[in-house]
């Protein structure tokens, strides 16, 4: 059990970094200075203040000294960094594997939650996380030749999804930004993880979609950010694409 704990530990702090990514890249900050302090009164965060999702929890989810309400979305990623991390080490163990696709599971974790704030996906993430890709081919189980394949198909599905929708709506369906990601996404998946992606996106992003119009009572053309889609589509394959693909061709054989 020391490896799980370790890496649950790990997880959470790197989580705790991740919001610093997350507030901080779309407003053109340094994620490395300042040091962490209250967005409302500026005042420094204690190192002890700074503990995931314990020190949110021991001050009830308020900064210490101005007393402002702080984020659930703070423990929420991570918790969900820590989960990441144990899954992958499930998945991979410790190995060059686990460890990049960490590092990518960790991109889109931020490019996820800036999406949904500020509806867009940041090409220092994106475009990074290619050349990233690229440069750790070599230690994943994937050829040079599949990346970029994958590199190509993802950013050209998208592109022809795009010019499709608007020829037939007269109306700008996604950015640019979600054909920079899945560009991404296939650099770190291949084709297969591309189609895969796009599927299983797809499917979630019409429920919830649906389910987003209905509750808000918005319009069928209310903006919905399709980045958090593509990540969650992305990471479920390389945790589970396999043995959900084989149980399908299984099933409808």
């Amino acid at each position: 059990m020391i490896w799980p704990v370790a890496l649950t530990v790990l997880g959470l702090f790197i989580g705790s970094f991740l919001n610093v990514c997350i507030h901080r890249i779309p407003r053109c900050e340094s994620i490395v200075w300042p040091a962490s302090h209250c967005p409302k009164c500026l005042t420094p965060i204690r190192p002890w203040d700074n503990i995931p999702v314990l020190s949110y929890l021991f001050l009830l989810g308020k900064c210490r000294s101005c007393s402002a309400k702080i984020s659930l979305r703070y423990p929420m990623v991570e918790i969900l960094s820590a989960l990441l991390c144990i899954s992958l080490y499930l998945r991979f163990g410790l190995s060059p594997e686990f460890l990049i696709y960490y590092v990518w599971v960790c991109i889109l974790l931020v490019i996820t939650f800036i999406d949904l704030d500020y509806q867009i996906i940041p090409d220092s993430l994106s475009i990074g996380g290619i050349i990233l890709g690229l440069i750790a081919v070599f230690w994943l189980p994937l050829s040079y030749k599949t990346a970029l394949i994958g590199l190509a198909l993802g950013s050209g599905l998208l592109i022809a999804i795009i010019y499709g929708y608007y020829f037939l709506t007269k109306r700008q369906g996604m950015g640019g930004g979600d054909v920079k990601l899945l560009g991404m996404i296939g650099v770190f998946t291949g084709w297969e993880g591309v189609l895969f992606t796009i599927f299983c996106a797809s499917l979630i992003g019409s429920v919830v979609g649906v389910t987003w119009v209905i509750i808000r009572k918005k319009g069928m053309l209310a903006a919905i950010p399709f980045g958090p889609f593509l990540s969650l589509g992305a990471i479920v394959y390389v945790l589970w694409g396999a043995k959900i693909i084989n149980w399908y061709l299984g099933y409808i054989s």
